[in-house]
């Protein structure tokens, strides 16, 4: 599962590792929280563009935008299978960038959030899908997903799932809006592997999307 990730990307690096032309004004966000908006990866037309979209995937035929609480995440491996998800893989992939993301152990009835990250500091690319959802208005929403695969086994002392995260040379084929054979994208979407990730505890501030600070991903001396 992933339910809580950080985005502090500086607009420099962002626009280096997604080759983007232009960059929207953004805030950091220590504490991203389903329902919240958050910047994805596309591919449009011959080149990748950075836009805002509200995490949880409010699927075209949705009656009720607030479907969307409840599909922040996807199973890569019955993606493909599930109504709401099918589409979007075939035809709508997005990349997540994040700088990390939170897990929680769970010890006895006490939880414990862990910050996890990749060693060397690198931003991560969560391998993610979107819809568009149009309102009885005529008005229009951009949601988005992230795909999970099973732990490697540094996350599987914390929880048996995980956020699939692309090495920046599958980007190109994870964005590739002609390529719209899922069997194709399961090699991608294999358990990041362990040794280039760390895992620490943080306060339990993060437990609360209202906090929202360098202070969340601040390694805890509890």
């Amino acid at each position: 599962m992933c339910g809580r990730f950080t985005f502090d990307i500086p607009p420099g690096l962002l626009a280096a590792i997604f080759g983007l032309r232009n960059i929207p004004e953004l805030t950091p966000s220590y504490n991203v929280a389903p329902t919240q908006m958050s910047p994805i990866v596309r591919q449009v037309s011959d080149h990748n563009s950075l836009e805002l979209m509200k995490w949880g995937l409010v699927p075209p035929w949705a009656k009720d935008p607030s479907i969307g609480s409840q599909m922040i995440n996807a199973r890569a491996e019955t993606v493909a299978e599930k109504p709401s998800f099918r589409h979007a893989i075939k035809y709508r992939r997005c990349i997540v960038p994040a700088g990390g993301f939170f897990e929680w152990r769970h010890e006895g009835k006490s939880k414990t959030p862990l910050y996890i990250h990749r060693k060397d500091g690198s931003p991560l690319g969560l391998a993610g899908i979107w819809e568009e959802w149009k309102a009885p208005d005529g008005s229009l929403l951009d949601t988005f997903a992230i795909l999970t695969t099973t732990a490697n086994k540094l996350i599987e002392s914390i929880h048996d799932r995980m956020p699939v995260i692309l090495a920046p040379d599958e980007y190109p084929t994870w964005l590739n809006r002609h390529l719209t054979d899922p069997k194709q994208l399961q090699p991608l979407c294999q358990p990041f592997p362990a040794n280039l990730l760390e895992a620490y505890p943080v306060s339990d501030r993060v437990n609360s999307p209202r906090n929202n600070s360098p202070e969340n991903i601040r390694k805890s001396s509890a």
